[in-house]
Protein backbone atom coordinates (compact mmCIF):
# COMPACT_ATOMS: atom_id res chain seq x y z
CA UNK A 1 0.00 0.00 0.00
CA UNK A 2 1.18 3.66 -0.50
CA UNK A 3 -0.21 6.93 0.14
CA UNK A 4 0.91 9.87 -2.15
CA UNK A 5 -0.60 13.52 -1.71
CA UNK A 6 -2.76 12.79 -4.22
CA UNK A 7 -3.35 9.04 -4.37
CA UNK A 8 -3.87 5.97 -2.78
CA UNK A 9 -2.72 2.65 -4.65
CA UNK A 10 -3.43 -0.71 -3.34
CA UNK A 11 -0.23 -2.95 -4.37
CA UNK A 12 -1.58 -6.97 -5.20
CA UNK A 13 1.79 -8.57 -5.53
CA UNK A 14 0.10 -12.21 -6.14
CA UNK A 15 -1.31 -10.97 -9.26
CA UNK A 16 1.55 -8.17 -10.73
CA UNK A 17 -1.13 -5.63 -10.08
CA UNK A 18 -2.64 -2.59 -7.96
CA UNK A 19 -5.15 -0.41 -7.72
CA UNK A 20 -5.44 3.33 -7.29
CA UNK A 21 -8.12 6.47 -6.09
CA UNK A 22 -7.85 9.53 -5.92
CA UNK A 23 -7.82 10.93 -2.54
CA UNK A 24 -8.31 14.18 -1.46
CA UNK A 25 -7.77 14.48 2.24
CA UNK A 26 -7.04 11.74 5.11
CA UNK A 27 -10.15 12.03 7.10
CA UNK A 28 -9.41 9.43 10.09
CA UNK A 29 -6.33 7.16 11.01
CA UNK A 30 -5.65 4.80 14.07
CA UNK A 31 -4.07 1.90 15.18
CA UNK A 32 -6.37 -0.45 17.23
CA UNK A 33 -5.52 -3.42 19.17
CA UNK A 34 -5.98 -5.55 16.24
CA UNK A 35 -5.69 -3.84 13.13
CA UNK A 36 -4.60 -0.43 11.61
CA UNK A 37 -7.35 1.49 9.97
CA UNK A 38 -7.49 4.53 7.89
CA UNK A 39 -10.27 6.46 6.26
CA UNK A 40 -10.14 8.73 3.14
CA UNK A 41 -12.18 10.96 1.18
CA UNK A 42 -11.40 10.10 -2.39
CA UNK A 43 -12.07 12.28 -5.52
CA UNK A 44 -14.69 9.86 -7.92
CA UNK A 45 -15.84 6.90 -5.06
CA UNK A 46 -16.68 9.11 -2.03
CA UNK A 47 -15.29 7.63 1.52
CA UNK A 48 -12.79 4.69 1.71
CA UNK A 49 -12.17 2.67 4.27
CA UNK A 50 -8.82 0.87 4.52
CA UNK A 51 -7.66 -1.85 6.97
CA UNK A 52 -3.77 -2.57 6.82
CA UNK A 53 -3.04 -1.28 3.91
CA UNK A 54 -6.19 -3.13 2.58
CA UNK A 55 -9.26 -1.50 0.67
CA UNK A 56 -12.99 -2.20 2.77
CA UNK A 57 -15.30 -0.32 0.91
CA UNK A 58 -15.61 1.97 -0.78
CA UNK A 59 -18.73 4.84 -1.04
CA UNK A 60 -19.90 4.22 -4.57
CA UNK A 61 -19.66 0.55 -4.81
CA UNK A 62 -19.98 -0.94 -1.42
CA UNK A 63 -23.72 -2.18 -2.32
CA UNK A 64 -22.51 -4.54 -4.92
CA UNK A 65 -20.46 -6.58 -1.94
CA UNK A 66 -23.13 -6.27 0.49
CA UNK A 67 -25.73 -7.11 -1.29
CA UNK A 68 -24.29 -10.31 -3.16
CA UNK A 69 -22.87 -11.42 0.55
CA UNK A 70 -26.63 -11.52 1.83
CA UNK A 71 -29.88 -11.90 -0.36
CA UNK A 72 -28.45 -14.82 -2.34
CA UNK A 73 -27.94 -17.07 0.68
CA UNK A 74 -30.93 -15.97 2.21
CA UNK A 75 -33.09 -16.66 -0.52
CA UNK A 76 -31.13 -20.23 -1.12
CA UNK A 77 -32.26 -21.27 2.68
CA UNK A 78 -35.71 -22.17 2.25
CA UNK A 79 -36.83 -20.20 5.43
CA UNK A 80 -34.42 -17.99 6.94
CA UNK A 81 -35.08 -17.03 10.65
CA UNK A 82 -31.65 -17.15 12.50
CA UNK A 83 -28.91 -15.08 10.93
CA UNK A 84 -25.25 -14.68 12.50
CA UNK A 85 -22.64 -12.27 10.76
CA UNK A 86 -19.28 -13.18 11.57
CA UNK A 87 -17.25 -9.61 10.75
CA UNK A 88 -19.19 -7.34 9.13
CA UNK A 89 -18.16 -4.41 11.09
CA UNK A 90 -19.04 -1.47 8.75
CA UNK A 91 -22.30 -2.71 9.07
CA UNK A 92 -23.48 -3.06 5.38
CA UNK A 93 -24.60 -6.53 5.21
CA UNK A 94 -26.50 -6.24 8.61
CA UNK A 95 -28.33 -3.43 7.27
CA UNK A 96 -28.94 -5.62 3.96
CA UNK A 97 -29.85 -8.64 5.51
CA UNK A 98 -32.73 -6.81 7.82
CA UNK A 99 -34.20 -5.64 4.86
CA UNK A 100 -35.83 -9.43 4.65
CA UNK A 101 -38.94 -9.36 6.91
CA UNK A 102 -38.73 -13.19 7.48
CA UNK A 103 -35.90 -12.31 9.63
CA UNK A 104 -36.54 -12.47 13.27
CA UNK A 105 -33.09 -12.48 14.71
CA UNK A 106 -29.40 -11.65 13.32
CA UNK A 107 -26.39 -11.76 15.60
CA UNK A 108 -23.45 -9.62 14.50
CA UNK A 109 -19.84 -10.65 16.25
CA UNK A 110 -16.84 -8.09 15.32
CA UNK A 111 -13.51 -8.08 16.91
CA UNK A 112 -13.10 -4.78 16.29
CA UNK A 113 -15.40 -2.37 17.96
CA UNK A 114 -13.47 0.48 16.13
CA UNK A 115 -14.47 -0.58 12.61
CA UNK A 116 -18.49 -0.46 13.50
CA UNK A 117 -17.71 2.76 15.58
CA UNK A 118 -16.07 4.53 12.43
CA UNK A 119 -18.61 3.18 10.15
CA UNK A 120 -21.66 4.64 12.15
CA UNK A 121 -19.90 8.52 12.08
CA UNK A 122 -18.34 8.04 8.23
CA UNK A 123 -20.74 5.55 6.50
CA UNK A 124 -24.14 6.49 8.44
CA UNK A 125 -25.93 4.73 5.49
CA UNK A 126 -24.40 1.61 6.02
CA UNK A 127 -25.83 1.65 9.60
CA UNK A 128 -29.46 2.63 9.47
CA UNK A 129 -30.71 -0.79 11.13
CA UNK A 130 -28.23 -0.76 13.50
CA UNK A 131 -30.73 -0.19 16.11
CA UNK A 132 -33.55 -2.72 14.59
CA UNK A 133 -34.53 -5.11 17.46
CA UNK A 134 -33.92 -7.64 15.83
CA UNK A 135 -30.08 -7.05 15.56
CA UNK A 136 -27.61 -7.66 17.96
CA UNK A 137 -23.95 -6.32 17.79
CA UNK A 138 -21.52 -8.49 19.47
CA UNK A 139 -17.50 -7.33 19.67
CA UNK A 140 -15.94 -10.56 20.46
CA UNK A 141 -14.00 -13.32 19.20
CA UNK A 142 -16.51 -14.70 16.22
CA UNK A 143 -13.97 -18.02 16.36
CA UNK A 144 -14.93 -18.75 20.33
CA UNK A 145 -18.81 -17.62 19.89
CA UNK A 146 -19.31 -19.89 17.18
CA UNK A 147 -17.72 -23.18 19.16
CA UNK A 148 -20.09 -22.05 22.06
CA UNK A 149 -23.36 -21.53 19.80
CA UNK A 150 -26.19 -23.91 20.37
CA UNK A 151 -26.59 -27.16 18.06
CA UNK A 152 -28.88 -26.02 15.47
CA UNK A 153 -29.33 -23.10 16.47
CA UNK A 154 -28.88 -20.92 13.56
CA UNK A 155 -30.30 -20.80 9.96
CA UNK A 156 -28.08 -18.89 7.86
CA UNK A 157 -24.27 -17.60 9.08
CA UNK A 158 -22.56 -15.11 7.12
CA UNK A 159 -18.67 -14.86 7.16
CA UNK A 160 -18.09 -11.32 6.08
CA UNK A 161 -14.16 -11.27 6.69
CA UNK A 162 -11.63 -9.71 5.77
CA UNK A 163 -8.61 -11.63 3.82
CA UNK A 164 -7.45 -14.86 5.21
CA UNK A 165 -4.59 -12.90 7.81
CA UNK A 166 -4.59 -11.70 11.50
CA UNK A 167 -7.72 -11.97 12.93
CA UNK A 168 -9.72 -13.19 10.08
CA UNK A 169 -7.08 -16.39 9.51
CA UNK A 170 -8.79 -18.78 11.82
CA UNK A 171 -12.04 -18.22 9.98
CA UNK A 172 -10.75 -20.02 6.52
CA UNK A 173 -10.37 -23.28 8.57
CA UNK A 174 -11.78 -26.55 8.30
CA UNK A 175 -12.31 -26.30 12.63
CA UNK A 176 -13.97 -23.04 12.02
CA UNK A 177 -16.11 -24.90 9.24
CA UNK A 178 -17.00 -27.51 11.53
CA UNK A 179 -18.45 -25.32 14.57
CA UNK A 180 -20.44 -23.26 11.62
CA UNK A 181 -22.25 -27.07 10.52
CA UNK A 182 -22.87 -27.90 13.88
CA UNK A 183 -24.35 -24.73 15.08
CA UNK A 184 -26.28 -24.67 11.55
CA UNK A 185 -29.69 -26.79 11.19
CA UNK A 186 -30.85 -29.21 8.91
CA UNK A 187 -31.36 -26.37 6.32
CA UNK A 188 -28.22 -24.38 7.08
CA UNK A 189 -26.04 -22.70 4.79
CA UNK A 190 -22.73 -20.74 5.34
CA UNK A 191 -21.47 -18.30 3.00
CA UNK A 192 -18.25 -16.88 3.31
CA UNK A 193 -16.73 -14.17 1.34
CA UNK A 194 -13.76 -15.97 -0.73
CA UNK A 195 -11.57 -13.66 -2.94
CA UNK A 196 -11.46 -13.18 -6.29
CA UNK A 197 -12.05 -15.75 -8.75
CA UNK A 198 -9.00 -14.93 -11.06
CA UNK A 199 -6.06 -14.22 -9.04
CA UNK A 200 -7.05 -16.08 -5.71
CA UNK A 201 -8.09 -19.69 -7.15
CA UNK A 202 -5.71 -21.85 -4.80
CA UNK A 203 -7.67 -20.21 -1.86
CA UNK A 204 -11.15 -20.82 -3.12
CA UNK A 205 -9.56 -24.79 -3.70
CA UNK A 206 -8.55 -24.67 -0.45
CA UNK A 207 -11.54 -23.21 1.01
CA UNK A 208 -14.09 -25.46 -0.60
CA UNK A 209 -11.96 -28.65 0.76
CA UNK A 210 -11.96 -27.35 4.17
CA UNK A 211 -15.57 -27.17 3.76
CA UNK A 212 -16.20 -30.44 2.47
CA UNK A 213 -13.70 -31.92 4.93
CA UNK A 214 -15.96 -30.55 7.93
CA UNK A 215 -18.83 -32.26 6.53
CA UNK A 216 -20.55 -29.95 3.90
CA UNK A 217 -22.15 -31.77 1.46
CA UNK A 218 -23.18 -28.93 -1.01
CA UNK A 219 -21.30 -26.40 -2.19
CA UNK A 220 -21.50 -23.35 -4.65
CA UNK A 221 -19.90 -20.29 -5.33
CA UNK A 222 -20.97 -17.39 -6.79
CA UNK A 223 -19.36 -14.44 -8.53
CA UNK A 224 -19.71 -10.51 -9.29
CA UNK A 225 -18.18 -7.39 -9.30
CA UNK A 226 -16.60 -5.70 -6.96
CA UNK A 227 -14.58 -2.79 -8.60
CA UNK A 228 -11.86 -1.41 -5.46
CA UNK A 229 -10.83 -5.44 -4.51
CA UNK A 230 -7.72 -7.36 -6.94
CA UNK A 231 -9.09 -8.31 -10.32
CA UNK A 232 -12.38 -6.04 -9.93
CA UNK A 233 -13.91 -9.67 -10.00
CA UNK A 234 -14.98 -11.28 -6.33
CA UNK A 235 -16.90 -13.96 -4.90
CA UNK A 236 -18.62 -15.71 -2.20
CA UNK A 237 -18.99 -19.30 -1.36
CA UNK A 238 -21.83 -21.31 -0.12
CA UNK A 239 -21.93 -24.39 1.92
CA UNK A 240 -24.96 -25.96 3.10
CA UNK A 241 -26.39 -29.26 4.96
CA UNK A 242 -29.99 -29.32 2.83
CA UNK A 243 -30.83 -29.25 -1.24
CA UNK A 244 -28.98 -28.08 -3.96
CA UNK A 245 -27.72 -24.44 -3.82
CA UNK A 246 -27.78 -23.81 -7.28
CA UNK A 247 -31.44 -23.38 -6.46
CA UNK A 248 -33.13 -20.38 -4.96
CA UNK A 249 -36.77 -19.50 -3.78
CA UNK A 250 -36.91 -16.97 -7.19
CA UNK A 251 -40.42 -16.24 -6.87
CA UNK A 252 -39.64 -14.77 -3.62
CA UNK A 253 -36.38 -13.17 -4.84
CA UNK A 254 -38.33 -11.33 -8.50
CA UNK A 255 -41.11 -10.28 -5.79
CA UNK A 256 -38.60 -8.93 -3.16
CA UNK A 257 -40.42 -6.02 -0.75
CA UNK A 258 -37.15 -4.17 -0.61
CA UNK A 259 -35.29 -2.10 -3.05
CA UNK A 260 -31.69 -2.98 -4.19
CA UNK A 261 -29.37 -1.75 -6.70
CA UNK A 262 -27.62 -4.46 -8.07
CA UNK A 263 -29.33 -8.07 -6.87
CA UNK A 264 -32.03 -9.10 -8.46
CA UNK A 265 -33.48 -12.98 -9.45
CA UNK A 266 -31.72 -12.79 -12.96
CA UNK A 267 -28.84 -11.38 -11.18
CA UNK A 268 -28.51 -14.27 -8.81
CA UNK A 269 -29.32 -16.82 -11.33
CA UNK A 270 -26.44 -15.28 -13.53
CA UNK A 271 -24.11 -15.61 -10.51
CA UNK A 272 -24.05 -19.45 -10.45
CA UNK A 273 -22.53 -19.86 -14.09
CA UNK A 274 -18.80 -20.72 -13.80
CA UNK A 275 -16.50 -20.16 -16.26
CA UNK A 276 -15.04 -22.53 -18.83
CA UNK A 277 -11.24 -22.12 -17.11
CA UNK A 278 -12.51 -23.12 -14.05
CA UNK A 279 -13.15 -27.20 -14.59
CA UNK A 280 -9.48 -27.39 -14.38
CA UNK A 281 -8.39 -24.87 -11.85
CA UNK A 282 -11.30 -25.09 -9.05
CA UNK A 283 -12.60 -28.32 -9.08
CA UNK A 284 -15.87 -27.45 -10.90
CA UNK A 285 -17.60 -31.02 -10.75
CA UNK A 286 -18.56 -30.12 -7.23
CA UNK A 287 -19.56 -26.42 -7.90
CA UNK A 288 -23.04 -26.85 -6.92
CA UNK A 289 -23.32 -30.28 -5.77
Amino acid sequence: MTLTDDWFTEICPESGSAFSLQVKRKLHEERTPFQHIEILETTHFGTLMVIDGFIMLSDRDNFLYHEMMSHPVLFTHPAPERVLIVGGGDCGTLREVLRHPEIKQVTQVEIDERVTRLAERYFPELCEANDDPRATLLFADAIRWVKEAAPGSLDVIIVDSTDPVGPAEGLFSAKFYRDCMRALGDEGVLVHQSESPLIHQDLIRAMRGAMREAGFSRLQTILFPQPVYPSGWWSATMAGKGGPLNLFREEASRNKPFPTRYYNHAIHRAALAMPEFWGEKVDCSTLSR
